[in-house]
């Protein structure tokens, strides 16, 4: 098993709670848990960071192995993924938006090889929009904040003496 994240993810770390500039450690942990097959991402979603053009993105950009491209084990899980859209109660516009993006994909990946999403996207029971925690639950997937995989690996962000 291993911690699969979504785009917001990056996003809202590189903006919000863990910058480049002030949390190195954030980015540093998730690399070394990359490194030990433990968190990872999607092709899909490196394309949709990189096309910000920021540091984010140059990040991403330097880091393809930490995002994986697809492979014949998710071909099925896209199908179930699929099917189970098609057969909800979503708006055609809805699922067809769905079926276009990396969440798809990701959700595809993580049924496929019994990974855990990682997202901040919440449950929602609109009509008008897909989210991937709706799909997690109906398909028997694994979906996490972001937070609680920091807690359940334990992850520790600590300062350390500073240089003069």
């Amino acid at each position: 098993m291993a911690y699969l994240l979504d785009a917001n993810v990056f996003i809202q770390a590189k903006n919000l709670h863990y910058g480049f500039d002030f949390c190195p450690a954030f980015w540093d942990w998730i690399e070394q848990e990359n490194a030990g097959g433990r968190v990872l991402s999607i092709d899909r979603v490196r394309d949709e960071l990189i096309g910000g053009d920021d540091e984010l993105a140059a990040w991403a950009a330097d880091r393809a192995g930490f995002f994986v491209e697809a492979d014949p084990a998710i071909i099925a899980s896209l199908q179930a993924v699929s099917r189970w859209a098609n057969g909800a109660r979503y708006e055609p516009a809805a699922i067809a938006t769905f079926l276009q993006v990396a969440d798809y994909y990701l959700v595809a990946s993580a049924l496929a090889h019994e990974h855990v999403v990682v997202t901040h996207e919440v449950v929602a029971h609109s009509t008008k929009k897909i989210k991937i925690p709706n799909v997690c639950i109906a398909l028997g997937v694994g979906c996490i904040t972001p937070y609680e995989m920091l807690r359940r690996e334990r992850a520790r962000f600590v300062l350390g003496p500073t240089a003069a």
